[in-house]
């Protein structure tokens, strides 16, 4: 059987096994840089002879399919070891989950050195256990990178939740490129707290009849020079650089390859609940949203996956989007609105709380929904008159999952229940009757809402 040694290079010698496992080796691959790389180390004279230099990732993963036996198409190929040469630890973003996903365990060895993200915190001097890790290698054609779990868009609002973030860049996603996205942007100041501890109340916009907050979360931004970025850049190199500026500062320069960016802001307070937000803490217009009883139901009849897709149809001021964001982080939130002013408010509460999960998209269903991914669940908050066509839609997609509707009417309810029936799902309801006390007269009297219908729809 051939093993194959994965072995991590770039910041110390190889230790005595990973050594022996690359001298024992009947090849051993690498790229042209961490050719250059390995060049430094003790190893190299036993085994340059052996050497083959591959151009990408693709003809490295090409090349191991061809001579391991775990997968044979060449089982006679004579290679009894392999060592792959890696940057750093191959298994920090780097080649090892690849190897592991397409071999099996007992054929591999890994070896691994110290990550870039770990000299890059230490030459900075900051901690790194209370960082998140971002990762944009792949390069530029969507087709042939890896599926990506941040885009570099989502730098803002990440840096809206995070104190710290580690990038690891590639070429197109530089240094210059993520300090133009944070300089561009309005970072929102994520608290939900006066200074004594206590919320802060709401106000009413003049003349619009939309709940803000007084010290206006969804659009204040941060004081950039709160916000430092460091490039480290060529680590373990003779010619390494460390770089640190402000965002509009490090735009404005040209870095080289590889480099890793560490982005610290300073005096960052997250606060508020991580579930049961206030109507008045969340930007909406005349009334627009789901009250806080329907909404803390509307989420409970979800069930809500910690991954997965969920559509939020008629999305209004995005509150139930909101809440089941915050609630799971890793769960990709839809808000589709079709009314520009709805939509503007569903994007500054989304920039505001930092819901980096939230896309917002701007249309109305079931067109709007074309091109989104198949969801696992649905809401639907509004409908503009058309509650049937997008059930059938949505359900169409759907072999299993939730659809939940909420209905202000008898017409409604009935409706829902029609076309989740007719589509293959059952239907059950419960009214939510809500009465909130109210100061008349130095007395507490209680006054009712309007009740609100939730039809859940379930295909299992």
């Amino acid at each position: 059987m051939t093993k194959l040694h994965v072995a991590g290079i770039g910041y110390r010698p190889l230790d005595k096994k990973a050594g022996e496992a690359v001298c024992k080796s009947d090849v051993v691959l690498a790229n042209g840089r961490l050719l250059d790389v390995f060049k430094g180390y003790a190893e190299y004279e036993t085994v340059k002879d052996r050497i083959k230099v591959l151009s990408d990732i693709h003809e490295t993963m090409d090349f191991l399919r061809e001579h391991i036996n775990s997968n044979p198409r060449n089982p006679n190929s004579g290679y009894q070891n392999i060592t792959l040469l890696a940057s750093g630890d191959p298994m920090f973003f780097g080649i090892g989950r690849l190897v592991l996903e397409e071999f099996d365990k007992d054929v591999v060895e890994i070896y691994p050195d110290l990550s870039s993200v770990q000299i890059a915190f230490s030459r900075i001097k900051e901690t790194w256990t209370d960082a998140l890790f971002v990762s944009f290698h792949g390069g530029p054609d969507p087709a042939k990178r890896r599926k990506l779990e941040y885009e570099i868009g989502d730098i803002p609002s990440l840096i809206s939740r995070h104190s710290k973030l580690a990038v690891l860049t590639d070429r197109v996603n530089n240094p210059a490129v993520i300090a133009k996205v944070i300089a561009r942007s309005e970072i929102p100041r994520l608290s939900l707290r006066g200074s004594q501890g206590e919320p802060k109340q709401s106000q009413e916009r003049p003349g619009t009849g939309s709940a803000i907050l007084v010290d206006e979360i969804a659009s204040l931004p941060a004081r950039n020079d709160s916000i430092h970025i460091y490039v480290c850049e060529k680590l373990g190199y003779p010619d390494e650089k460390i770089t640190e500026g402000t965002p509009e500062e490090i735009a404005n320069l040209s870095f080289d390859h590889p480099n890793v960016v560490v982005i610290a802001r300073k005096g960052l307070q997250v606060s508020g609940p991580g579930f049961g937000l206030k109507e008045t803490d969340i930007r909406h217009s005349k009334g627009m949203i789901t009250k806080d009883e329907a909404r803390a139901v509307t989420i409970h009849k979800l069930r809500l996956p910690q991954k997965g897709v969920l559509w939020d149809i008629g999305a209004g001021s995005g509150a139930v989007s909101l809440e089941a964001a915050r609630l799971c982080p890793e769960l990709k939130v839809f808000a589709i609105e079709r009314n520009d002013e709805q939509a503007g408010n569903i994007a500054a509460n989304k920039d505001g709380f930092g819901a980096v999960n939230v896309k917002v998209t701007k249309g109305e269903a079931p067109e709007a929904l074309k091109d989104l991914p198949v969801p696992d669940r649905v809401f639907i908050g509004g409908s503009g008159g058309r509650l049937g066509g997008i059930v059938s839609y949505t359900a169409s997609l759907m072999s299993v999952g939730i659809i939940v509707v909420n209905a202000a009417t008898l017409e409604t309810l009935n409706d829902a229940v029609r076309a989740l029936e007719e589509n293959g799902f059952s239907a059950d309801v419960c009214e939510v009757s809500v009465s909130r006390s109210k100061m008349v007269g130095g007395k507490r009297h209680m006054h009712a809402l309007n009740p609100v219908f939730i039809i859940t729809g379930e295909k299992a």
